[in-house]
């Protein structure tokens, strides 16, 4: 193995320097003797580690040859292999970032936590998501012989705070809106609390006049939605064509030209803080003020647990009834049902009689 350092001497002095980097250090000795145990010394102390780690890939070669040579590349196409058609094209973009060119090439065994933080410190929540889903793939399939950084001891994110879209707001951004078909789709996400491209794929099939519903299938989680058609629904699709697309041009476009367009449209108006998505987080909010039960909020949502909704509706203001008053309420209730049977039962001893 060759060695890390070589001395050399100047002036009556004997230096250290690195045969890669060539970088030199003095070793503040000039007796020969004591500065060629300072160089065998340092050499040891490289080789020592490089021993080790040559030593530990030819076990592993032993047991599985491509161990030694799989990089985290290996590891992210076969993460952006799985799952749905969408969620592979997100999670394709999401590994494709420079942010991971660090590891991109390097070999799982040789990967050790400073790389993952610096990987980490670069980027953000979703950074942090990613780059732990891909740990745990390596951990899970065999491919990383150990966690490079325990579960406990993963960084914590501080995620992004969002919020709904206010009445105020959506009035101003469909007032301002001067594409017809652009605030008609604006107007249906108001309605139904639909994601983005749910509803740019929404189609006249997907209305049953008959049944007065809606419904279609989530396109991130296959879920499906049901929703009866309201007053202010109705009307929007009286506007919108009987047959094909609901919205032809939307559809056409890509998700994020048409984030970007209501990104310009909420610029000009000076509105901040808000992208289409935060459409659904408006839904869910009105439909925890209003009262509207948090299950039928759920599937109208397409959310399979509890947990996911209420992080959605967290900006919601819900005016509680004083105990007093809903007590009242019911003993009223009860009272009136107790007369309505009473009520019943003389009138059926008068028929009898």
């Amino acid at each position: 193995m060759k060695a890390a350092y070589r001395k050399f001497r100047r002036g009556g002095v004997f230096y250290a320097q690195h045969t890669e980097t060539g970088k030199q250090v003095s070793l503040h000795t000039t007796d020969e003797r004591e500065a060629a145990r300072l160089i065998h010394a340092q050499n040891e102390a490289v080789q020592t580690p490089t021993l080790n780690r040559a030593l530990g890939r030819t076990y592993l070669a032993a047991i599985d040859p491509a161990s030694v040579k799989r990089t985290w590349k290996f590891v992210m196409e076969h993460f952006c292999g799985i799952g749905r058609e969408s969620t592979r094209e997100r999670r394709t973009r999401e590994v494709n970032s420079p942010v991971y060119s660090s590891i991109r090439d390097k070999p799982l065994v040789e990967t050790n936590a400073d790389d993952l933080l610096t990987v980490l410190g670069a980027g953000g929540a979703s950074v942090n998501h990613t780059l732990r889903l891909l740990h745990n793939l390596a951990c899970g399939m065999g491919w990383l012989p150990a966690p490079i950084i325990a579960s406990k001891l993963w960084p914590k994110v501080k995620k992004r705070v969002f919020r709904g879209v206010t009445a105020t707001e959506h009035a101003k951004i469909v007032a301002g809106e001067t594409n017809e078909e652009r605030r008609h789709f604006y107007q249906m996400l108001w309605e139904i609390g639909a994601a983005q491209t749910d509803a740019a794929n929404l189609t006249a099939e997907n209305v049953n006049w008959i049944q007065k519903t809606i419904q279609f299938n989530r396109l991130k989680t296959g879920t499906h939605a049901h929703l009866t058609i309201g007053r202010n629904l109705e009307a929007l699709l009286q506007k919108l064509p009987k047959t094909g697309f609901l919205f032809p041009t939307i559809a056409k476009i890509s998700s994020s030209d048409r984030a970007a367009e209501f990104y310009r449209r909420c610029k000009l108006l000076g509105i901040t803080g808000v992208s289409l998505h935060c459409y659904r987080y408006a839904w869910a909010e009105r439909a925890a003020s209003c009262g509207y039960p948090e299950r039928f909020a759920q599937f109208a949502l397409g959310h399979k647990s509890q947990a996911v909704h209420r992080a959605y509706a967290k900006g919601a203001v819900v005016t509680c009834p004083a105990m007093d008053d809903y007590e009242g309420k019911i003993v009223r209730l009860s009272d009136t049902q107790r007369a309505g049977e009473q009520h019943g039962t003389e009138a059926v001893g008068r028929m009898a009689g």
